[in-house]
């Protein structure tokens, strides 16, 4: 076969089975001998990948699958030396100055492109929960060669023994502390080769040189045990995931690029386990405790991520006394954070909502600054699917329902399906939120407990929701010991055993 060298403006590109995407013009003055043209077959997307994108990422897959054939070799004590080791230099204030200055430096890039930087300060809570994520993973049992169950026979027996999958591809948002979840796979055995957003690429590129890489080679483990593609460009991202040689494709970010990578992956035949969407619901029933519920609504708005507020139903009757204890705590989540909130409100509810938050314009914090805005503003139906990105400023939805029922209905209707609340006093209706309610994740209080460090004691490499429909033989919350497979070992007793 040919390869492909050129691209000509207006060029057919067959996707989907009958149906045609057009090169662009920009896309075919860019693409280049060598580089390689992915077509997403969902969407018809025509994904540009440099060659040298591609041969870096092909690189730190030959590097993980090469150390996946070691890992064999590779004792548990060998592995929980690497996690002591490198939370002992995360933990160390010498080789973590190198890391702050380059977390400082990517920082004020990001600033100064307006770009959001929330997640991206490396901070001492943000180093403390990695030390304690690592130091999690160390002290944590193996389960490579952990015997699930066992089948005897006359003559014979098997047990069913997990062990590693295999080496794991991940594409992360610019967080550093995702490090830490990342290697978790490694205590079972597995591998893993990341790429991080650019905006954090010189952090990473720090906590490999300063604590990483030093913690595999003082531990003994094969080099391409955890390796970083260095590349800024988005590319070497597909790239990596459209390598059939990966035994799981793990992203997580924003949600159209994490789609977009799952496409990629899947293209490839990898299995692939995507964190994209979130933000999460809470419904105030008509049992509701005035107290439980603002505080609900305040500790899930501390900070933005997955698992922050992002709308909240309360029903009709009990709208009246209900709807000022929501905004009063939604008004003190925003004084906390020194910044005024931002109210969506649904058209339907919009007269449950005091005029004033209409009238009402504020400075809210965005990543470009502080935009001056009204402070509440009416939505159409359509919108309460969307998740609300914000820096300073929490900001949620507000809608007014007729039930419960109905709240349960337009979350599964609109929502990601990732985790509900509903604070209620009636146990029955607890009970029927939960069967009916299609979240991986459901509670009756606050929903920042949704994470899998501070609820299970696993460090995450991503918390999936219902999106695309229920997982497969397992919850939403993948951890590094929830990458395994499973096998077979026959041991024969009776010599003469035969069919």
């Amino acid at each position: 076969m040919e390869p492909l060298e050129i691209l000509e403006p207006g060029q057919p590109i067959p996707y989907g089975g009958n149906r045609v995407a057009r090169v662009s013009d920009d896309l075919a003055a860019a693409f280049r001998p060598g580089d390689s043209l992915i077509v997403v077959q969902d969407s018809g997307e025509l994904l540009h990948v440099p060659q040298d994108a591609a041969a870096m990422a092909r690189r730190a897959v030959n590097g993980a699958v090469g150390a996946f054939q070691a890992m064999g070799s590779v004792t548990d004590d060998q592995i929980t030396e690497f996690f002591a080791t490198f939370a002992e230099r995360l933990e160390d204030d010498a080789p973590f100055a190198a890391i702050a200055k380059a977390n400082e430096a990517d920082v004020l890039t990001a600033r100064e492109r307006g770009r959001s930087v929330t997640r991206l300060i490396l901070s001492e809570g943000m180093r403390s929960a990695m030390i304690e994520g690592l130091r999690l993973w160390r002290d944590a049992p193996s389960g490579r060669g952990r015997v699930l169950e066992t089948i005897d026979h006359s003559g014979w027996r098997i047990e069913q023994i997990a062990d590693g999958l295999g080496p794991v591809g991940f594409v992360f948002e610019g967080r550093p502390n995702v490090f830490a979840d990342a290697v978790g796979v490694i205590r079972g055995g597995n591998t893993v080769v990341f790429r991080i957003g650019s905006a954090a690429l010189g952090t990473a590129r720090a906590i490999v040189a300063h604590a990483l890489d030093p913690a595999l080679a003082g531990a003994g483990l094969p080099a391409g045990a955890a390796a970083l593609v260095d590349s800024a460009s988005r590319a070497a991202g597909w790239a990596m995931f459209s390598d059939p040689r990966l035994a799981l494709a793990v992203a997580r970010g924003s949600g159209g690029a994490t789609s977009q990578l799952g496409a990629v992956a899947r293209q490839a035949g990898n299995a692939v386990s995507l964190h994209g969407t979130g933000g999460t619901w809470i419904v105030a029933g008509s049992t509701a405790d005035d107290d439980a519920f603002g505080a609900a609504v305040y500790h899930s708005l501390d900070r933005k991520v997955c698992n922050t507020l992002n709308t909240c139903c309360i029903v009709a009757d009990r709208a009246d006394d209900l709807v000022p204890v929501f905004l009063a705590a939604l008004e003190k989540a925003g004084a906390r954070r020194g910044t005024h909130p931002k109210l969506h409100v649904l058209e339907a509810s919009a007269d449950a909502v005091p005029d004033a938050w209409y009238s009402r314009v504020v400075p809210v914090a965005r990543a470009e600054g502080d935009v001056e805005e009204p402070q509440a503003e009416t939505i159409a139906a359509a919108g309460l699917g969307e998740e609300w990105e914000w820096e300073d400023s929490p900001e949620v939805t507000l809608v007014i329902v007729d039930d419960v029922d109905l709240a349960i209905e337009w979350f599964n209707r609109y929502s990601p399906r990732f985790g509900a609340s509903l604070i209620s006093d009636d146990p029955a209706e607890q009970d029927r939120f939960f069967a009916r309610v299609d979240a991986p994740f459901v509670g009756n209080g606050f929903t920042r407990w949704v994470d899998g460090q501070y609820a299970f004691g696993k460090p995450e490499l991503g918390l999936s929701n219902w999106e695309h429909g229920r997982l497969f033989g397992r919850g939403g919350v993948l951890s590094g010991d929830s990458v395994y497979t499973v096998r077979s070992r026959v041991t024969q007793t009776d010599p003469d055993l035969g069919r």
